[in-house]
């Protein structure tokens, strides 16, 4: 029963562990990939007016558009305040300012990057179904002739929408065709044409997306409403569908500005497109996001990069078990090589096995010596540390005058433990012998360096610091190792004598 309740253990741990990762990933969008990059769309719009007193301007900004979802906003209004508010289910962008005159200009600046399975925030109809519509003669006797003609060769709201565009937009227009477009805007007739056959429908305003454009204005759009959702038409084609470089930004009949206290209203869009590391979004997700309360990135930068090292120690702590239990590698002392390998992440590995040779093989030699004063252990280890720090400070003026920068690194080196380490290998020196003291320091070595190699690697150091719940899965595999009893890999060489014996 302990044993079973061992295997659930872990395998809880790892299931555990890797569907927190997968929520997170779906939640924020954090790519398991590091390097991963997406195309955003970073869009301006300008607001040019001429005040007269108190002012109070409201731009209406999108919110949810279909296909693209909205990273952060901004605003560029000095002396203006800005708030966002909820309007009647639409989200305004508003200006305020106690006295203005004169020419005045603000931006309103948004991040957005292309999503296709982001959908529209609005799916229902703003009305239930469409108003009357009073025509004039002889408007009336066209248009009823027009949408008979159009109803004949339609059998859905869709394709009927389809044939009043046809029908409006053709270089050979009707006579009834002709005679309403003679008095009425095209867009415009469009719609009343629409609720004239009961389908509800509006005119919404569009921004086509090109990159590095300046000066740009909205592009007007029909939606009806099937009974289920709202779909788009380009009035001046008839395609059916929003393109994909087209942003929804205005829905319904509502005026994109609303000015109080001026005049002379003009808005005009500027856009440019930025490949930006998914990364990046991802950590602006997570400000907002149901794993705020589990993200390092929301804390300080400072306390984000003592994460980003400890992070790690899990997973160097992984391959000293491995090497040890699973190949049995002898190291001096049980987890010292993890500590040497976060040291070469800052020395880099040829100048911090350098130095730590070097260090080690002085320390040695000048313990060699301290053992014969017979000096208590206290005081043994403490005049130790001290030669420890000098040899470092002597190690980095040495390298420093020949040009080389290990400087300052090597004071990541851990101080305490490098001269506990001297201090052991003197006493193993002296029980054991010259070998088994280059057995147990090349073991350590050999493991820091294989740890450093893992570490270091770009993947690992993205998973553990931006999916941190997947040390769940590295504490079930160490659990996993800790219960083997069988011959590690080193030991299967003293068998070797008796397979070759064996007839």
């Amino acid at each position: 029963m302990s044993r079973v309740l061992f295997r659930g253990l872990i395998l809880f741990l790892a299931l555990a562990g890797l569907l927190i990762a997968w929520l997170r990933h779906a939640d924020t969008g954090m790519p398991f990939l590091p390097g991963k990059q997406a195309q955003v769309w970073i869009l301006e719009a300008r607001i040019d007016f001429v005040a007269d007193g108190p002012v109070m301007l409201s731009l209406n900004i999108p919110e949810q558009p279909p296909g693209f979802r909205i990273i952060s906003e901004q605003t560029a209004s000095p002396g203006y305040g800005f708030s966002i508010v909820e309007e009647d289910g639409r989200r305004r962008g508003e200006w305020t300012i106690s006295e203005a005159s004169g020419p005045q200009t603000l931006y309103y600046n948004v991040h957005m990057v292309a999503d296709r399975d982001a959908v529209g925030g609005e799916e229902v109809p703003l009305i239930r179904r469409a108003p009357a519509v009073l025509w004039k003669e002889p408007e009336l006797t066209a248009a009823r002739q027009l949408l008979a003609a159009a109803r004949a060769r339609a059998s859905t709201p869709e394709s009927l929408a389809r044939e009043i565009i046809r029908e409006l937009t053709s270089t050979d227009p009707s006579q009834n065709a002709a005679l309403l477009l003679a008095s009425h805007q095209r867009t415009d007739l469009i719609e009343r044409l629409l609720h004239d056959t009961g389908i509800p429908a509006r005119i919404s305003m569009g921004l086509l997306l090109k990159d590095a454009r300046r000066n740009q204005s909205l592009t007007p759009i029909i939606e009806i409403f099937t009974g289920k959702r709202w779909v788009a038409f380009d009035p001046a084609t008839g395609r059916q569908g929003m393109p994909d470089n087209m942003l929804l930004w205005n829905r319904g009949d509502q005026f994109l500005t609303d000015l109080v206290g001026g005049y002379d209203t003009q808005v005009s869009f500027s856009m440019i497109r930025r490949a930006m590391p998914m990364v990046n979004l991802s950590s602006a997700a997570h400000e907002g996001g149901r794993f705020r309360l589990l993200s390092i990135h929301t804390l300080p930068i400072e306390q984000q990069s003592v994460f980003k090292l400890l992070l790690l120690v899990p997973i160097a702590a992984l391959v000293t078990v491995f090497m040890r239990v699973l190949v049995g590698l002898h190291t001096s002392g049980t987890f010292m090589p993890i500590l040497i390998a976060l040291a070469f992440l800052q020395t880099t590995l040829l100048p911090g096995l350098t130095t730590f040779i070097a260090i080690v093989a002085i320390g040695l030699l000048l313990r060699s010596y301290l053992s014969r004063l017979n000096l208590l252990l206290v005081a043994r280890i403490a005049t130790i540390i001290v030669i420890v720090v000098f040899l470092m400070g002597a190690l980095s003026l040495i390298g420093y005058q020949l040009g080389f920068n290990t400087g300052m690194t090597v004071a990541f080196f851990p101080i305490i433990i490098i001269a506990w380490t001297i201090e052991r290998m003197s006493i193993l020196w002296e029980e054991e012998g010259p070998r088994e003291v280059l057995i147990q320091g090349g073991g350590s070595l050999a493991v820091a360096v294989l740890a450093f190699v893992l570490i270091d690697n770009s993947l690992v150091g993205h998973l553990s610091f931006n999916f941190p719940e997947l040390n769940l899965v590295v504490i079930a595999i160490i659990m996993a190792i800790g219960k083997y009893t069988g011959y590690r890999l080193l030991e299967l060489r003293r068998f070797r004598a008796m397979e070759e014996r064996s007839p």
